[in-house]
Order: structure tokens, then C-alpha cells, then sequence
């Protein structure tokens, strides 16, 4: 029993509502353009959760090995830096569980088509090279372009077209919107390690551009959110949809005073509370569609 919470805390949880949302946004549109198919929901959900936690396994592996996680680190402890599980059963398990989200996604292609390959496999392939590969996304200052695309863009939009085989504007809006609220958490993440990614040579947008550019990221993705759920409002004939509006107006207040200087516990808790506004976020954007 006490590897089994090792491996759920490995898991991080906490973590998971940046992949629900964009399943939960792009399904409930389908579903107001009537083409919701309820096993495309079950089989997108299902491959987006395996994804983010085999990304998360590879991150506390990868990171071990890179030395980027030391006994400094602020944030929830690694499981392998702490000694509680071991490189060779962490790689195992990364690979057990893309491989598990791989093979559910098989199931979509019979609802999408072949190309659905290319977002799989690609998919997957940059979970792991989020901190792994010769070019780590997350030690280049790519990282924020991997969470809007494959948070954003790739998961909101391919769901929506598995349901319904369209594109539209309206569906590309919210996927960019998703993306860039849902990155909020990797920029606050940032300015918390700011110390020890500089010293481990992690260059994010953060130790590159600073504080101020990582506060501005996250005010310009909340007004980008509200003026989306404003847009949406109009697009359905609905006022419903403007319900999306109050997650990225929560953020906005509470990142008025974060500094690379407040204190570990303070930032966690502020990570933590950004964590209930995107899944909030997709929620309320979510019923908007579903009820208007």
C-alpha cells in the first residue's frame, strides 16, 4: 500500500484538471453544435489523463537525472530524488502508461480517422521530451509554447473534431484561451523555482525574461479568457457562457503581489489555487456551452 501512494503522489493529481478542461470545453461545444458521441468523451478524457500522468512520471524521472531536483526544491517532493522509488521502476512506469494512453487512443481513429496517428504520437512523444531528449522544452524557454499548444490548441481542438469532423473559429478561440490560462500554472511554477532552475541551468521564460514578463503572461491570458467568454456569450445567444469569466478574474487578483522573493509555502498554496481556477475555468465555460 505504501508504493501505491508513492505512485499517486508521482501521479500528481493536483495537476490533472490542465488536461480535463480542454476535453470537458471541446465536448461540451460538440455537444451545443449537437455532435457529442459520448465514447469519443470517455476515450479523448481517458488518453489526455494517461498522457499527463506519464509526462509527470518522466518529469520526476528525467529531472533526477538532469540534477535539477535537489533537497532545495520548493515545490511537492520528487519521488525518485527522495529515494522513494527508483529510476528503473519510474522509466518503467512512464512507459507503461504512455504506452496504456497510446492504445486507448487507438479507439478514436475509428471516429476520426487515420491522421489522429500524427496528434497521438506526437503527443506523446513531447511528454517526454518536455524534460527529456537532447532538447528538453522545459530547460529551453519552450515550455510555455508546449503547455498552449498541447493544453490549448492540440487537446481542444482534436476532441472537437473527433466529435464533430468541423472546425471552426469559435472552437480554435477557446482552445488558445485554454491554453494560455492553463499555462498561468507553469509560469507561477516558474517564478517559485526561479532560484534553483537558474542554478540547475534551467532556462525558462522566467530566469530568461524575468518576473515582470511572467506577471504580464499571466494578466494578458486572463483578459484574453474573459474577452473569449464574452465572445462566447454572443456566439450561443447566451449569457450563460460569460459564468467563464470569473476563474481568470480570480487569478488576476491573486497574482497582484507574487515575487520570486515570497515565501515557498505562499507561492505553493497561490499554485494550488491557480490549479482550482483552470479546472473551474473549464467547468464553467463548459456548463455555458452545455446549458445555453
Amino acid at each position: 500500500m505504501a508504493h501505491l501512494k508513492y505512485w499517486i503522489e508521482a501521479a500528481r493529481l493536483k495537476t490533472l484538471p490542465a488536461s480535463i478542461s480542454p476535453v470537458l470545453i471541446a465536448s461540451a461545444l460538440a455537444y451545443h453544435e449537437n455532435g457529442f458521441q459520448l465514447m469519443v468523451f470517455i476515450y479523448c478524457l481517458a488518453f489526455a489523463v494517461l498522457s499527463q500522468i506519464g509526462s509527470n512520471y518522466a518529469n520526476d524521472y528525467l529531472d533526477n537525472k538532469k540534477g535539477a531536483d535537489t533537497k532545495e526544491r520548493s515545490g511537492p517532493r520528487r519521488l525518485v530524488s527522495s529515494g522513494l522509488l527508483s529510476e528503473k521502476a519510474m522509466r518503467a512506469a512512464c512507459i507503461l502508461v504512455l504506452a496504456s494512453a497510446f492504445l486507448i487512443g487507438l479507439n478514436l481513429i475509428q471516429y476520426g480517422g487515420s491522421g489522429l496517428l500524427i496528434v497521438g504520437i506526437s503527443s506523446l512523444f513531447f511528454a517526454w521530451c518536455y524534460t527529456g531528449g537532447p532538447y528538453p522544452l522545459a530547460y529551453n524557454a519552450l515550455g510555455d509554447v508546449f503547455v498552449v499548444l498541447f493544453f490549448g490548441l492540440i487537446a481542444v481542438c482534436a476532441t472537437f473534431y473527433v466529435h464533430t469532423l468541423t472546425l471552426n473559429p469559435l472552437i480554435i478561440l477557446n482552445a488558445l484561451a485554454c491554453g494560455l490560462f492553463t499555462n498561468s500554472l507553469l509560469v507561477i511554477n516558474n517564478i517559485r523555482d526561479f532560484e534553483e532552475d537558474t542554478k540547475s541551468d534551467k532556462r525558462t521564460t522566467i530566469v530568461l525574461f524575468g518576473e515582470r514578463f511572467g506577471k504580464k503572461l499571466i494578466a494578458l491570458s486572463c483578459l484574453f479568457a474573459c474577452v473569449t467568454a464574452l465572445i462566447n456569450a454572443l456566439a450561443t445567444y447566451s449569457l450563460l457562457p460569460i459564468l467563464g469569466i470569473i476563474p481568470p478574474c480570480i487569478c488576476l487578483g491573486q497574482i497582484k503581489n507574487i515575487s520570486t522573493q515570497q515565501s515557498k509555502e505562499t507561492m505553493s498554496r497561490l499554485l494550488k489555487n491557480t490549479g482550482l481556477n483552470v479546472f473551474l475555468y473549464g467547468i464553467l465555460v463548459s456548463l455555458g456551452f452545455f446549458l445555453s
